[in-house]
């Protein structure tokens, strides 16, 4: 697939808001016009994603979100370009872009595909921001921008320790998700002082409904259902009435889980909503459909790529240190930072599933203060 350049002129505060970018966006073309480039150079930056196959409608949606963000911030001096990864693989699109000359990856997608990426940027000193939420992944120059489950588990265990669960459970699905689900159950029920009573694992919703069965012999106060919201919506049931029901970020952007009445009470973390509803609308306006849930990682990335090029001159190195700042960046998805291990450090809040839907039992924190 042939890439094709967007450019833009850095206009952001220290903090990336949606609702700025959405005041820029008033004020810029309208979705029906095209902008032409300027003649002013500008740092380029490729977004690697799956244009085909089977995450296909997952990458060209991130990318949409991208040049959305672009658009919004109404910048001038970055340039997109969108690298298919279905197309020769991620470290051929990696040394697409490299050669192209940018100096700033955003994405891949998956962890493998990171993994194959990571070595060919590297080699070059062009810094990587990565859509992946596999945080053993990141590496020196790689960085993980994506949603990592254990923050989602450690929020709602110690929201659920705060309100006196003491003994906890797992029922987790027998694949490398559900492994660093019951890795994050452990140590964040460890540093609650609680007590792990046990963890069951499955490869079907039958097991799992097994696997709740043999569950329910135990004391327990709470119990981690670490799989997406349909796939809960089938197991809770199986789950003796009386210990909460604990869910993981997979549960937002899915079905309505109130629909079970033993999933009504459950808790789960996730990111906060409260600026969701401004980029769907504007992601609507300009595509005419609705995004994929993962989508603001492209739009929050390059919201980041927008504010760090207000200090990276044309044709340099991407000023890697802007990644550390300490007081972090906000986003549609709230805000975040990255760690020293080049992990997206994220504010979570916690919701309950309500026969209508959710409500939220305790915010997201609004500074790392």
């Amino acid at each position: 697939m042939t890439p094709s350049p967007l450019r833009g002129q850095a206009r952001r505060t220290f903090l990336l808001t949606l609702a700025a970018t959405t005041m820029l966006a008033g004020c810029a073309t309208r979705p029906g016009q095209v902008q032409r480039p300027g003649a002013v150079q500008a740092n380029k930056v490729a977004v690697l994603v799956p244009l085909s196959g089977e995450d296909g409608a997952v990458g060209k949606s991130i990318a949409d979100a991208a040049r959305l963000a672009l658009f919004d911030s109404g910048a001038k001096n970055v340039e997109l370009t969108i690298y298919d990864t279905e197309s020769g693989g991620a470290a051929s699109a990696a040394s697409r872009a490299i050669r192209d000359g940018n100096r700033l990856i955003l994405g891949p997608l998956l962890a493998e595909q990171v993994r194959a990426a990571a070595p060919v940027a590297q080699r070059a000193r062009v810094p990587v921001i990565a859509f992946s939420n596999d945080v053993s992944a990141a590496a020196a120059g790689v960085y993980i921008l994506g949603f990592a489950p254990s923050q989602a588990v450690e929020r709602v265990v110690g929201q659920a320790a705060r309100s006196g669960a003491r003994r906890f459970a797992g029922l987790v699905p027998s694949n490398v998700y559900g492994q660093r689900a019951t890795q994050a159950l452990v140590a964040a029920v460890q540093r609650q002082g609680g007590q792990v009573v046990g963890v069951e694992t499955y490869a079907s919703a039958e097991e799992a409904r097994s696997a709740a069965r043999r569950l329910n012999g135990r004391s327990f106060d709470a119990v981690l259902l670490a799989d997406g919201g349909r796939v809960a919506m089938q197991i809770g049931p199986a789950v003796k009435s009386g210990p909460r029901i604990l869910g993981t970020e997979l549960w937002a952007g899915g079905p309505n889980l109130g629909q079970s009445a033993r999933l009504r009470g459950s808790w789960y973390a996730a990111p906060s909503d409260a600026r969701w509803g401004q980029f769907v609308q504007r992601y609507q306006a300009r595509y005419g459909r609705q995004p994929v849930r993962i989508a603001t990682l492209g739009y929050d990335s390059v919201l980041l790529t927008v504010r760090a090029a207000r200090n990276w001159p044309v044709g340099r190195r991407f000023p890697e240190p802007v990644l550390r700042e300490a007081e972090g960046f906000a986003g549609v998805d709230g805000i975040f930072r990255f760690d020293r291990s080049n992990v997206a450090q994220r504010a979570f809040e916690v919701r309950s599933v309500t026969a209508g839907g959710t409500t939220v039992v305790s915010p997201a924190p609004s500074s790392f203060n």
